[in-house]
């Protein structure tokens, strides 16, 4: 059985693919072969040795339901993965596999190996809307059209200026969910207390040559620091929410009564099971939905913060599926709203139509010049 049903219309397949079981395993299995070569590297073992390891890494045949079966009972997935790799290796290697470790570290280190990954795929999707947006704001900066605040008709704006409020929100949120995994996606190699115990002084060195081997930051031991898992999870939820802003406003501007833009027309998207004229703006139903979601993730990250002592219980296992759910969010998000972006319809007579019925004139103020300012800074930054 799967749960597609309820997780694929909020995400993408590339997204989920990211954190399936064969990924989990797959940067699993990689931590503990990098792990040994690093560790032969600095003569705290020798070279076949390592190659044993990282062979037996390769060969392992694993059923996943199995597995996670062994993991619940066990507490952590490293128990029963390494149990069946010493299974398959000679005696030497099978004392010397995930030496200087502990199941934190390799629980660490997949998830931010998994953060590095889903935020390349997700600033894709994010960079289709940074690139549609522009030019609909250009074109649409002189074009008066009636503002809006707390719902109600207030002065007028240019049309243009709204869009270039939207790239500018998610330009900036981008930027900032890259900056946070780059600054913090960084290896874990503490050992059991961390204190890189067992690692005959060189535990540094092996964290060092891990950490390149897997493309992730290097750094201390972080078992009971959780603020960088803290900031990407707050980065992806301001992702989340700055998209959530783009689709909230497309909606309300689709309504029956306003109609000044609306989604793109899509074979299979946005129809009634009970009503052959409604035309819903499902893309904004996946952005606003996800944006309802993400806030009570990303306090679940929060609250995991106050860890306890070297190593803590209950929050740092509760932060990998509640990272995983706010990537898949954000990932089903950044489609919708790129197809939304890409191919918006904007109905230039209803938004004079509404313009004129507020009757409150047509001077925009600044816009075009705020239009400009805007987009400039962003294409700076």
């Amino acid at each position: 059985m799967t749960n597609l049903l309820r997780t694929r219309p909020a995400t993408t397949p590339a997204m989920s693919a990211l954190f399936d079981d064969a990924a989990t395993l797959a940067h699993a299995l990689a931590f503990e072969a990098e792990l040994a070569r690093a560790q032969a590297v600095e003569g705290l073992l020798d070279t076949g040795t390592a190659d044993e390891i990282a062979s037996a890494c390769r060969r392992l045949v694993v059923d996943p339901a199995a597995l996670a079966d062994e993991a619940a009972l066990a507490g952590t997935l490293a128990i029963p993965l390494v149990r069946r790799l010493r299974a398959i290796l000679p005696g030497d290697a099978a004392a010397r596999l995930h030496r200087g470790a502990t199941s934190q570290d390799l629980a660490d280190t997949v998830l931010m190996l998994q953060a590095k990954a889903a935020t390349a795929t997700l600033l894709v999707d994010l960079d289709r809307i940074r690139v549609a947006l522009p030019p609909l704001a250009e074109r649409y900066a002189a074009v008066p059209a009636i503002g809006r605040t707390l719902l109600q008709d207030a002065l007028p704006i240019s049309f243009g200026l709204r869009l270039a409020q939207w790239h500018a929100g998610i330009a900036e949120a981008a930027r900032r969910l890259a900056h946070e995994v780059a600054a913090n996606a960084a290896v874990q190699l503490g050992g059991a207390a961390g204190t890189r115990a067992g690692l005959g002084g060189k535990g540094t060195a092996v964290a060092d040559r891990l950490a390149t081997a897997l493309g992730l930051a290097v750094g201390a031991p972080w078992h009971a620091r959780r603020g960088g898992v803290a900031a990407i999870a707050a980065a992806l939820g301001i992702v989340i929410g700055s998209l959530g802003k783009m689709a909230r406003d497309v909606s309300l501007l689709a309504q029956n009564a306003v109609g000044e833009a609306r989604e793109p027309a899509i074979a299979g998207r946005g129809g009634s099971s009970a009503m052959a004229h409604k035309r819903n703006q499902t893309g904004c139903q996946i952005a606003i939905s996800a944006a309802l979601r993400a806030p009570g993730l990303v306090a679940g990250i929060f609250a995991g913060l106050p860890a306890e002592e070297e190593r803590g219980i209950g929050g740092w296992q509760a932060e990998g599926p509640v990272l995983a759910e706010l990537f898949l969010l954000a990932a089903g998000s950044a489609d919708a709203l790129a197809a939304v972006a890409e191919g918006l319809e904007v109905d230039e007579s209803a938004i004079a139509r509404n313009l004129a019925a507020a009757d409150l004139g047509d001077d925009i103020g600044e816009s075009a010049a705020l239009v400009a300012m805007i987009l400039d800074n962003h294409r700076k930054g």
